[in-house]
């Protein structure tokens, strides 16, 4: 009988409307939408506390000040009104944005609700303002400035000198942004050339001026002209070490000495010592028509560009 009950209910609220005209079915819908428009009327006159997020619009010196990290473009709050003005707040409908003013922006950090409660109040037209849902809103602005520096070529990705200079057109470029960020910039400032600079047969490239995130450069690349380094040759004379000799023996070589030219360029001569280079002999080795043996440079510094050892064989005896 439970499920009997149900079934009986169900069929006479259906019955009646099976095998009714088209007239009747558009009675029936003007019906509900006359009183859906009733009720929503109804409701929207109605005055409701709920949360909801303000747009916010902020006043400062741009031409002095930038914003490090984005402003808040809209604070979440409590407020009383009536339906239509919640309406109107949810669809963006000529909402208009509390204006906060910055008047210290390089030394204010943060915003209390004090602070934001005069703006909000004022700018919400027919709501009522009742509290913030967040105590306090963080900004973050610095001074803008610029700067002039000097352009160069950066090292290589192993931190070698590259083996040619460049000249730059523009030779200076200009940085705008925040003065914690410009301040920080090298001088002259590295730019990094493609991995195939020598594609061009002329030597001339374009290669795209980078920087930190909020920074603006007067020009977007420069013009690179490769210019061929200058070398700076160092004779070093080296007591050879011979391998795999016999034991038990004292050896002595002819010339005592191999004469080796090693190539740096200027700046990669400071830290050079004598010690950084080895000359080896392979025992029993004998490549030369005098029976002596072929000195080989085992040994270099990293910075050495090029090398050549003159002492083209050395007899032992």
């Amino acid at each position: 009988m439970s499920s009997v009950h149900p079934t009986r209910w169900l069929r006479w609220f259906i019955n009646p409307f099976y095998g009714q005209e088209r007239s009747y079915w558009r009675a029936v819908t003007a019906c509900f939408l006359v009183a859906s428009t009733f009720w929503l009327l109804n409701a929207l006159n109605k005055t409701y506390t709920t949360r909801i997020t303000y747009p916010l619009a902020w006043r400062y010196d741009e031409s002095r000040f930038i914003p490090v990290q984005p402003l808040p473009t809209e604070v979440p709050v409590n407020v009383t009104g009536r339906g239509w003005k919640l309406l109107r707040r949810q669809l963006l409908l000529d909402v208009k944005p509390a204006e906060l003013t910055l008047s210290t922006p390089a030394t204010t950090r943060y915003l209390t609700a004090r602070a934001l409660r005069p703006a909000l109040q004022q700018a919400m037209e027919g709501l009522q303002f009742n509290y913030l849902l967040s105590d306090t809103l963080w900004v973050e602005l610095d001074r803008l400035v610029s700067r002039r520096v000097a352009l160069a070529l950066s090292p290589a990705t192993n931190g070698l000198a590259l083996p040619y200079d460049a000249r730059f057109e523009p030779a200076q470029i200009i940085f705008r942004g925040p003065e914690s960020k410009i301040r920080t910039l090298p001088n002259p400032y590295p730019v990094h050339l493609p991995q195939a600079p020598a594609g061009s047969t002329t030597g001339d490239i374009r290669v795209p001026i980078g920087g930190p995130e909020l920074v603006q450069t007067n020009v977007q690349d420069v013009r690179v002209r490769l210019l061929r380094r200058p070398m700076v040759t160092i004779p070093v004379e080296v007591v050879p070490e011979l391998l795999d000799a016999p034991t038990g023996r004292t050896y002595r070589f002819s010339p005592a000495r191999v004469q080796v030219q090693l190539q740096f360029f200027p700046e990669d001569t400071v830290g050079f010592r004598p010690e950084q280079v080895r000359v080896q002999l392979h025992f029993g080795q004998f490549t030369n028509q005098d029976s002596s043996l072929r000195p080989f440079l085992s040994e270099k510094p990293a910075q050495a560009r090029g090398y050549l050892v003159l002492t083209r064989g050395v007899k032992v005896r």
